[in-house]
């Protein structure tokens, strides 16, 4: 880094300077140039293009966040009117404890209040609006061939034979049902089924193991399994009902009968993150899933390749609210082929989730895919949230690339350091919130003491995300990624997102993935996986003066000013493209080989290509 500031003609004192004044207008970045962090270029959408928003500005969103802050009984009451209500609700809105030295933690939303989440979706489009004939959604299958279009009436008979089938094999109110199946128009109508019958679905990753199906289905006690024989994923078929008999049978072997009192809340679906079992509201989970800023009248295309972001966006953004968003996606690389190939003049809006987007990721497309018209909507959000809480609003909100930008409404975030202190102002740390909100898990399944450490423990008085962020002078939220996956280096607290960002930003790197590795001098080193764009060539020579095309020190000098101390300690190697699970890159950078289950990897054998990849320097 200190080499880019003497080819500027300036000091390393002086770099940050240095390498704002290198940012062109066009892209915001002079190509192999990091992006300042804390560079706060901003972008609007295009005139005219959301005239009937909800939220028309920025003066209306801070109206609307403040009333949602300072009154949430008023805020909530007026929210709860758009809904039918077989009870309406009365009495308290929001009741809860974030305290663990006050009591067990507890949140209570609208208790006594009754309605039906199928009903609102379906039953009320139909016979009260008259939208029978509307289509509700487009379904693309695996081969271009495979397609249809499913209106509300449609899509009501369909939930209506899959609920009565359901009802058939025994199922009933606060029953758990299983659901094995890939993306199909019946894993659609099984979900809606079971909300219309007050059964709580848990839906499982069709990629997972017969062992992890198994695991799934016993952690939340499910009595029904629905599943396919099976599924094409490309050319590859995939016996889903082998690998399902196969995991009941190793149910049978762990069954053992328990007892369970009913909950104060009824469940809607419960979301399998192994060993936790998260559980999710039914009657309040549509309000909570609102986005108010976005057009009922548009499509919303959602890409859900990754399991984390099919369970949640299927669920909240596309079944049980008005889909609004034009495209969504975890992952930008799956866009590439689609948007040379089709007539992208359409979209209004962008979205992107996952995990932080690089800024230099988030221009290409805003320029490319989005036109330089629509907003991308980079929002933060987790399971346990049950929608986003930190999200940009179309047509309100000034764009920051890679920022998640403001809280949703309702939603109090707050920035704490190591010892719980409450930061103000330009400040980094710990990302907690003071208060619930509609969407938030209401526990662990059966494991009080899990919910409580995992989230409250650390800090009485807040949900602990266990991410880090950073608040810039505006007021913008930056994810800098987990906690976990933080590096102290040197003690040098370092973000896993920031390093990642810098090291996309040379001209040869596609992709970037960093992890930590013991050092018995540091403490931690870092461990950078690379994927190179076509035709690049990586050579891992520590020389200076080395001329081959791709050199170590190439892409050590590329890293941000305050990493550039600790760059000569980067271990690099190439890693083929395609998104794999930090946990197994953790472990290979460490040589363990016990990486457990890989059935989400699209291809599990690009593991053993990067344990063969792995540098002597480096092991």
């Amino acid at each position: 880094a200190v080499g880019v500031a003497e080819r500027a003609g300036r000091s390393g004192a002086d770099l940050d300077v240095v390498l704002s004044h290198r940012l062109t207008e066009e892209h915001g970045v002079e190509s192999g140039y990091f992006i300042n962090p804390h560079w706060s270029n901003t972008y609007h959408p295009s005139d005219g293009l959301f005239t009937d928003a909800h939220v028309p500005d920025f003066d209306a969103y801070l109206a609307i966040y403040k009333k949602s802050t300072e009154e949430p009984e008023e805020f909530w009451a007026d929210v709860a009117q758009e809904f039918y209500w077989k009870k309406p609700p009365s009495g308290q809105m929001l009741q809860y404890n974030f305290d663990v030295n006050k009591g067990n933690i507890y949140i209570k939303f609208m208790e006594g209040a009754k309605t039906n989440i199928c009903y609102n979706v379906l039953d009320r489009n139909v016979h009260e609006r008259n939208l029978g004939e509307k289509v509700a959604y487009y379904w693309e299958g695996n081969s271009p061939n495979h397609h249809q279009t499913i209106t509300y009436n449609q899509l009501l008979r369909n939930v209506c034979r899959c609920a009565n089938a359901l009802k058939l094999l025994g199922v009933k109110n606060g029953d758990r049902v299983a659901i094995y199946l890939p993306m199909i128009p019946e894993l659609v109508y099984t979900m809606l089924a079971c909300a219309r019958i007050g059964a709580v679905h848990s839906i499982v990753f069709a990629g997972f193991s017969s062992e992890s199906l198994c695991e799934r289905i016993m952690d939340a006690q499910c009595n029904i399994l629905v599943t396919a024989d099976g599924v094409y994923r490309g050319d590859k078929l995939i016996n889903l009902k082998k690998i399902a008999s196969e995991a009941l049978e190793r149910c049978k072997e762990r069954y053992v009968p328990v007892c369970c009192s009913p909950l104060s809340e009824e469940p809607l679906f419960t979301s399998t993150s192994h060993p936790s079992i998260i559980l999710h509201n039914l009657k309040k989970k549509k309000i909570a899933a609102i986005i108010v800023n976005i057009l009922s009248h548009i499509s919303q295309w959602c890409d859900c390749a990754h399991r984390e972001f099919r369970k949640i966006t299927l669920c909240q953004y596309i079944l049980y609210k008005y889909c609004t968003a034009v495209w969504k996606t975890s992952y930008l690389s799956n866009l590439v082929s689609v948007c040379f190939r089709y007539d992208l003049s359409s979209l209004r809006v962008l979205g992107t989730v996952g995990e932080p987007i690089n800024p230099e990721a988030w221009l290409w497309y805003y320029d490319v895919v989005g036109q330089q018209r629509c907003p991308v909507i980079d929002t933060f959000w987790q399971t346990e949230t049950g929608g986003h809480v930190l999200t940009p609003l179309p047509a309100a909100t000034p764009l920051k690339p890679g920022s998640a930008t403001c809280p949703f409404f309702g939603v109090q975030p707050a920035i704490l350091n190591e010892h719980g202190e409450e930061l103000e102002g330009e400040a980094e740390g710990y990302l907690v919130f003071r208060k619930p909100w509609p969407g938030i898990m209401r526990g662990v399944y059966g494991n009080q003491e899990r919910f409580e450490s995992t989230y409250f423990r650390k800090f009485p008085g807040f949900y602990v995300t266990g991410d880090g962020c950073r608040r810039d002078k505006d007021g913008y939220y930056w994810i800098t990624g987990r906690i976990d996956d933080m590096l102290n280096v040197s003690g040098h607290l370092l973000s896993t997102a920031e390093v990642e960002a810098a090291l996309t930003e040379h001209p040869s790197v596609a992709e970037a993935a960093v992890v930590s590795r013991p050092h018995a001098v540091k403490g931690e080193c870092l461990y950078c996986f690379v994927t190179l764009k076509d035709h690049k060539e990586f050579h891992p020579e520590c020389s200076r003066a080395s001329q081959n095309p791709f050199r170590y020190w190439d892409l050590a000098f590329s890293v941000s000013p305050h990493i550039s101390a600790f760059a000569p300690k980067l271990k690099l190697f190439t890693r083929p493209a395609g998104k794999i699970m930090r946990r197994v890159l953790r472990q290979i950078a460490r040589n363990e080989k016990d990486l457990g289950d890989l059935s989400t990897l699209a291809d599990p054998k690009v593991v053993e290509v990067l344990f063969s990849q792995r540098c002597e320097a480096a092991a």
